[in-house]
């Protein structure tokens, strides 16, 4: 349990804050800031602080919010075996090799069996096979142990056959082949170990059977590790195919107080498909925290594991369906090119629409494609004929990820008042001449992803987020990410980013209101403090404004981004004047 401090006086450094530009120092007190101001006034305010902290320069901001997440996911993924090119893994032979090393591991450890090998990150795209490991290969490599090595995007995984057999997915004609030509597969599946849509989610669930003290050492250290990363915040997005209703529970009860445990709050989100407000007020009977019932409800899947709902089909099927490596699908069963998986309609996103509006929560959608978002576009229009227009706006729904937004989508999302968390890390990630959006989508569909300009210059309401594993939580590479989207039109200030993954979260989960998110006079006592080598704001490409240009503007300081760089280090966080990080 943290101890409670009453008061905490943070003097000698940079404070962002619009409220003052040239401020120093900064009071809290019960919770919220009390005082902002300049050093020589801070040094009459000490003695009535409880707590007195030395800022040497460093520079307090709002902490930030994580709009899109997945706790329990994250810590697995921390524990299981990195098979990204971060991590060193190259090519699909290291790949194997290093699964054949913890495998044997684990033959001492459990010489059971019991334990699922879990392996996450791998990206085929980055290996010169330009191909995942097969079944029969992950068998080889493993001893036949029970393994599920899950695609950098989270949306599809490889496993072996044991794991099948556990699963109870062996017969099954999805898995087997026998239904391929209804499922738009060119190969059978149990050659490739390749799982996709439901599925994946019924090997997933398996594979991430824990015991009770597992998960909850799991949730409080990944929330440990976000905190001391400048997180106050996170929207966690649960679903059935993620996490149960009591693990969002136990969730929501160690981040209730953050005097009993230190972690950052969390804004709760559960993904499961309502038809009438009876099945969502049912769902709030039984979670009565929940901010919104949506977010991982999927649209659709993702890019790199072809189940994004597309307009159009994706560019690297190949025209020879034998060809060596191909794991992706070629056709639909009516023999048209593969354009990806619509997992819900309009009809069903109006209906939840609809249903969750009159239990008095947000609705939220996971949509990627363009395919998907024309539905979701024509599920919103549903629901305002259903209702109203005014009823819709006043539901402040929200669709995650939202890569593809043209103008017509814009206008509609416009209209009805839907807000969007989005992630620019995919951006750095995935996009970029030799990137899975380009492979997948060609230059020109891959160049109109994240138009991050478009939205922010038409008031979308915007918030950033990680969508943590699929990327890591890098708020500050965030940032930088939006500032430099491959599309120099589509580049906005590290300012305007900056308030996307602060204010932004919390406008989006309904918080703004308190003054959540900023450091001005009686607003919520949320920040971090940062070790950075140079303050200023990026003006222009290879120009940082300097302190005196910005204070004179009114604009408050942010650490140098630049892509040289270093990476500000967080030295202390505070949650609603809770100390949950700190290295002073």
């Amino acid at each position: 349990m943290s101890q409670p401090v009453r008061s905490i006086l943070y003097r000698n450094g940079v404070v962002h804050s619009s409220a003052d530009p040239f401020a120093e120092a900064v009071l809290v007190d019960d919770g919220v800031v009390a005082w902002i101001g300049a050093d020589d006034t801070a040094a009459g305010l000490a003695a009535r602080a409880d707590r007195v902290v030395d800022l040497d320069g460093a520079l307090v901001t709002p902490g930030f919010v994580d709009a899109h997440a997945h706790v329990l996911e994250t810590g697995l993924a921390a524990e299981a075996v990195d098979l990204g090119a971060a991590a060193g893994v190259r090519s699909l032979g290291q790949a194997l090799a290093v699964l054949h090393g913890r495998a044997r591991r684990l033959e001492v450890a459990d010489p059971s069996g019991e334990q699922v090998l879990l392996a996450v990150g791998w990206d085929e795209q980055a290996w010169p096979e330009g191909r995942p490991f097969t079944r029969s290969e992950l068998d080889a490599a493993c001893g036949g142990r029970a393994v599920y090595a899950a695609r950098v995007d989270v949306h599809s995984a490889v496993i072996s056959s044991a794991m099948a057999a556990r699963a109870g997915i062996e017969r099954d004609p999805a898995w087997t082949g026998a239904a391929a030509s209804g499922s738009g597969w060119s190969d059978a599946p149990a050659d490739t170990g390749l799982v996709t849509a439901d599925l994946h989610h019924r090997v997933r669930a398996v594979a991430h059977t824990l015991t009770p003290d597992h998960r909850t050492r799991l949730y409080r250290d990944t929330l440990a590790a976000w905190a001391a990363r400048g997180v106050v915040s996170v929207h966690e997005m649960s679903g059935e195919h993620l996490d149960t209703r009591a693990g969002l529970a136990e969730l929501h009860a160690l981040t209730a107080d953050p005097a009993e445990h230190a972690l950052p709050h969390l804004a709760a989100y559960r993904g499961e498909l309502c038809r009438t407000a009876d099945d969502a007020r049912a769902l709030l009977a039984e979670l009565p925290f929940l901010t919104g019932i949506g977010g991982d409800l999927n649209v659709d899947g993702s890019i790199g594991s072809r189940t994004a709902a597309l307009r159009h089909p994706y560019s690297d099927l190949p025209a020879d369906p034998a060809t060596a490596g191909f794991t992706g699908a070629l056709t639909h069963p009516d023999g048209t090119p593969w354009t990806g998986d619509l997992y819900l309609d309009a009809d069903q996103i109006a209906g939840h629409l609809v249903a969750v509006q009159e239990a008095g929560v947000q609705g939220a959608f996971h949509v990627i494609g363009d395919r998907a978002m024309d539905e979701t576009v024509l599920g919103l229009q549903a629901a305002a004929q259903i209702t109203s227009d005014g009823a819709v706006r006043s539901g402040h729904h929200r669709i995650e990820h939202a890569l593809f937004v043209d103008a017509a989508t814009l206008a509609a999302l416009l209209v009805r008042g839907v807000g969007l968390s989005v992630q620019p890390a995919f951006d750095t990630a995935f996009n970029g001449s030799d990137g899975v959006y380009v492979t997948r989508l060609g230059a020109a569909r891959a160049g109109a992803l994240m138009p991050f300009a478009d939205l922010a210059q038409a008031g979308v309401p915007l918030a950033f987020g990680s969508d943590t594993p699929v990327t890591p939580v890098d708020p500050w590479q965030a940032v930088r990410a939006a500032t430099r989207h491959d599309d120099p039109d589509q580049r906005i200030s590290a300012g305007a980013a900056f308030r996307a993954h602060t204010r932004g979260g919390w406008r989006l989960a309904g918080l703004d209101h308190t003054g959540a998110g900023q450091l001005r006079v009686g607003a919520p006592a949320h920040l971090a403090v940062w070790r950075t080598e140079r303050l200023g704001v990026q003006a222009a490409p290879g120009r940082l404004a300097s302190w005196s240009e910005e204070a004179r503007a009114g604009t408050p300081l942010l650490p140098d981004l630049s892509p040289d760089a270093p990476e500000p280090e967080c030295l202390h966080t505070l949650r609603d004047g809770v100390v949950i990080h700190d290295t002073f």
